[in-house]
């Protein structure tokens, strides 16, 4: 059964569980703390898991719309209360883009920061307002065919191809986790925390002095490049590029990740 805090406005839903160096796992858009299940049974023999619905997401919830920043502030508050002074931090995707927040505003807090598949944000303004102009087209299209036809586009874009080989059963949790999410949430989310409203962090990603893990799959185009470009910004980081994976390496070749996760820890 999950717990939930209220901060600033917000109920999030969080699960923790484990004993042993504390971990912090942010997952993707349309996911849920449930994202994490198979990494979470691989690490919690060794660590301390901690899981959170981000705003918009699964069963956390909240009537407006939580910037990045907002959130980063929500989380370094709940690890307070938990009593989590220092642990790792892992996000995906949009945990990515949250965690790389978190750590630029309270990396002391951090033992190391792990990014799969996650950017910086983009660069110009022009970039960001395109962006901002494409969510808002998604949002439309989730308020007037709802949810379920929404689902149908999301798991179908360039960016998701390489999950069509995994096994239908696979398939159709991944579908169910999105389909139980709402509208109203996503849009929030989208509002809030989309990489066209997030602050860029290029040009500050050679403050980051805790170990810093780079993780993409081998057929994301699009997020080895701007990860090649991370890794050489990141003074402490290193780039894994995992054979045989999308953009959702935890879910595509989940003991390979695990496995690459643990070396990073122990390595550090």
């Amino acid at each position: 059964m999950p717990s939930f805090i209220e901060l600033n406005g917000t109920t999030y839903a969080y699960d923790i569980s484990g004993k042993g160096e504390p971990f912090v796992l942010l997952h993707g858009f349309t996911g849920s703390k449930q994202s994490w299940t198979t990494i979470k049974a691989y690490l919690e023999e060794n660590y301390q898991v901690l899981t959170i619905d981000l705003p918009g997401h699964g069963q956390t919830k909240t009537e407006r719309i939580v910037l990045m920043d907002e959130f980063v502030d929500d989380l370094h508050e709940l690890t307070r209360k938990l009593n989590i002074d220092s642990f790792h931090l892992l996000g995906y995707s949009l945990g990515g883009r949250s965690a790389l927040s978190y750590a630029m505003k309270y990396g002391h807090t951090l033992r190391s920061l792990i990014l799969e598949s996650a950017s910086p944000g983009l660069k110009t303004e022009k970039e960001r307002n395109e962006r901002v102009k494409q969510d808002e087209a998604l949002i439309e299209m989730m308020q007037t065919k709802g949810l379920e036809q929404f689902v149908s586009y999301w798991e179908n874009i360039p960016l998701f191809q390489s999950q069509k080989r995994l096994p239908e059963q696979i398939k159709q949790k991944i579908r169910s986790e999105r389909l139980s999410n709402t509208v109203e949430g996503l849009v929030i989310s989208l509002k809030g925390m989309g990489t066209g409203a997030q602050t860029p962090w290029w040009d500050r990603l050679h403050e980051l002095d805790m170990p810093v893990l780079l993780i993409v799959g081998s057929l994301d185009d699009k997020y080895v490049s701007i990860n090649k470009e991370m890794n050489r910004l990141i003074k402490s980081s290193k780039l894994e590029v995992v054979k045989g994976a999308g953009h959702n390496v935890h879910l595509e070749q989940a003991e390979k990740f695990v496995t690459i996760i643990k070396e990073h820890v122990q390595n550090r």
